[in-house]
């Protein structure tokens, strides 16, 4: 489960950097990592390793979504703006 999740974290890092469609995959690649990771830190049978690998995805996917969430508004800042200019 550490490396779906940290595979998933990585995917939405990526994401957040290519165009059109990457900032709603990063927003839902970030929460996916968010979340594969907690449960999988949750589990205290596994080694520390694991539980570490898993920390990082939740770290890495927040950082992933925190980037997809600012680039859909400074899209709709920018929308905004160019309807002012256009009224």
């Amino acid at each position: 489960m550490t490396r779906i999740a940290l595979a998933l974290a990585v995917a939405g890092l990526i994401a957040a950097a290519v165009p059109s469609p990457g900032l709603y995959l990063a927003i839902g690649c970030g929460m996916a990592a968010i979340g594969v990771g907690w449960l999988t830190w949750r589990q205290r049978a596994l080694a520390g390793g694991a539980r570490l690998g898993a920390a990082a995805a939740m770290t890495l996917g927040g950082a992933a979504l925190a980037m997809g969430v600012l680039r859909v508004a400074i899209a709709l800042a920018a929308i905004a703006h160019v309807e002012k200019l256009l009224t």
